[in-house]
């Protein structure tokens, strides 16, 4: 009992001799982490002694007057407000900082902002991790990358250095973090100025703007505050493949407001409608027929585009490309950026088309071989290819001549006379036709030496009795040939004028017949022939010369008589 006493007693007397100590040596605990207003005594070469009121002056390094290199701006006389760091330390002096100070005051003033939901002022000075750090007046926040602006920016170096409006998002004192928005005051005052923009818009108003966003089929201009679609091709009056071409994000332009839709707030908008119309009086620059020399800037499977000038384009058709290649895709006869000579074929002013030629500009083979070779004359080429129907010989690089198979021979028939030609083959032949239009010329071998039959021809009439010699028999006629050179054919019912003796098998090829011309085929050089009329005939001019319908006498009296009088004259 007694030593819990003698306890008790020991840590009273030590409490009273530490309140003893702390009056004796002025220490109040209740200063320290507190602001308080001092004056500046004087200055040493590293500190500025302040006097605070307290029982011991302090003092502040210099340093936190001022940037580093440049001199402090403070002075003997000045009143300044100091954090209280320690009390005293070791040499009896207070511990100040301005710094701390400054800290302290900007955060009282940054909470009430924060509250109050207001924009602070701040400088971005420095980068860091996933941002940017920013002296909100003496106290240090945070500025996320993606807080830096309404759209990505690559520099930001215009932006450091810079006082500018800030929005607080979050902040937590006991931890000194402050996450700041420079975004946030950006989108409030955009939408301020997109409803004032709105009010006031109409089409035809020409506004400035900045390349927001590019795409395939246009770019998106912020007019500030608000976006609107430039399109690709209202860019420029000139062909633009990609708005890329001509734009860059970020840039500044100038456009024309042409299409708004209030209900929907879409805005189209124009470049090249602030510059002249190149297609004004168009039609009277590039009128039919004349030629130009324009850039293919643009090829697709039906032709190509020519440039005459910026904002003025033609088409060539893949038809109108060359007078020889034909199913060719026009890659192949020109390329992109190629310069070219083109003639105007015709002009539309209202729909903006131009249509070009680009084998007008060159003479037509066809054209140029008719005046070269008159019908009649001789060529010589090699077989380009052989066909069914005949042999395509190569009179230049780029036209051929055909000579159809009927025109080989005069002897044989076309498969037959086929046969004697192959491909690579060099052969000459005489010119029959010239067809610029229809680009084909008719070509003949067998027209180098004279028709055998054209004597035969001539002689032969309709209606002329020939002798002819059967040459095939076959079930519906047979085939005779006239001098040899002529070819015939009697069909069956034209065998005789009995019925019964109509048969082809009663004929034996050599068999020398006589029959009645009834039609001469000149081009084909065929005769068609009948024995039964021959026969009819010859009944009739019996009749008339031996016997008379009336006379009574019959027709084989007539006929006999008629033998009689033949083999008696014989």
């Amino acid at each position: 009992m007694a030593s819990a006493t003698q306890n008790t007693s020991t840590d009273r007397g030590f409490e009273d001799f530490a309140a003893l100590l702390d009056e004796t040596l002025g220490r109040d605990t209740g200063f320290e982490g507190s602001v308080v207003t001092g004056r500046v005594v004087r200055l040493t070469d590293e500190f500025a002694i302040v006097d605070v009121g307290l029982k011991s002056e302090g003092r502040v390094s210099l340093k936190e007057f001022g940037p580093a290199g440049v001199a402090p701006d403070v002075k003997p006389g000045d009143v300044v407000e100091l954090y209280v760091e320690r009390y005293e330390d070791r040499d009896g002096s207070i511990v100040l900082s301005r710094e701390k100070a400054r800290r302290e005051e900007a955060w009282t003033a940054l909470e009430r902002a924060f509250g109050n939901n207001q924009r602070v002022n701040g400088t971005i000075y420095g980068r860091v991790k996933g941002g940017f750090t920013v002296d909100l007046g003496g106290a240090m926040a945070f500025l996320p990358g993606s807080q830096v602006d309404i759209r990505p920016v690559r520099d930001v170096g215009p932006l450091m250095g810079h006082p500018q409006p800030f929005q607080i998002l979050k902040m937590d004192r006991a931890r000194g973090n402050i996450v700041v928005s420079r975004r946030a005051v950006l989108e409030e005052t955009r939408a301020e100025q997109r409803s004032e923009l709105i009010q006031g818009l109409k089409e035809g108003m020409i506004l400035d703007g900045v390349v927001k966003n590019i795409t395939d089929y246009g770019a998106f201009v912020d007019l500030g505050g608000v976006d609107g679609l430039l399109h690709v091709t209202d860019i420029a009056w000139k062909r633009i493949n990609h708005p890329s071409e001509a734009l860059q994000i970020g840039q500044p332009v100038r456009v024309q407001v042409i299409r708004f839709n209030s209900d929907t707030q879409r805005i189209s908008l124009g470049m090249k409608q602030l510059e002249a119309d190149p297609w004004e009086n168009v039609a009277i620059k590039y009128p039919a027929g004349a030629r130009f020399t324009g850039r293919v800037t643009n090829i697709t499977d039906y032709g190509a585009f020519v440039e005459l000038e910026p904002g003025v384009e033609g088409l060539v058709h893949v038809s109108e490309m060359s007078w020889t290649k034909k199913n060719v895709h026009p890659g192949k006869i020109v390329a992109t950026s190629q310069e070219v000579d083109v003639m105007v074929l015709d002009v539309d002013s209202s729909k903006r088309r131009i249509s070009l030629g680009l084998k007008q500009v060159q003479r037509n083979p066809w054209e140029q071989f008719e005046e070269e070779h008159k019908v009649g004359s001789i060529i010589e080429g090699e077989i380009r290819n052989i066909t069914e129907f005949g042999l395509f010989v190569g009179l230049s690089a780029d036209i051929d001549g055909m000579v159809h198979m009927s025109d080989l021979s005069w002897d044989e028939a076309g498969e037959a006379a086929m046969a004697h030609y192959e491909k690579g083959q060099i052969v000459k032949a005489k010119v029959l036709d010239v067809d610029p239009e229809k680009e084909r010329i008719s070509l003949g071998i067998k027209q180098l030496q004279e028709d055998p039959a054209a004597d035969t021809l001539s002689r032969v009439q309709k209606g002329a009795v020939v002798t002819c010699v059967v040459t095939a028999v076959q079930s519906n006629g047979i085939e005779v040939k006239v001098d040899d050179v002529l070819q015939g054919f009697i069909r069956r019912a034209e065998l005789a004028r009995d019925k019964a003796e109509q048969r082809p098998e009663r004929f034996a090829v050599g068999e020398k017949v006589d029959a009645k011309v009834v039609s001469v085929d000149r081009a084909s050089r065929k005769l068609a022939l009948t024995i039964r009329g021959r026969e009819v005939e010859e009944d009739k001019a019996a009749i008339n010369e031996y016997g008379s319908s009336d006379s009574g006498a019959s027709l084989g009296d007539i006929l006999g008589a008629a033998i009689r009088r033949r083999n008696t004259d014989a």
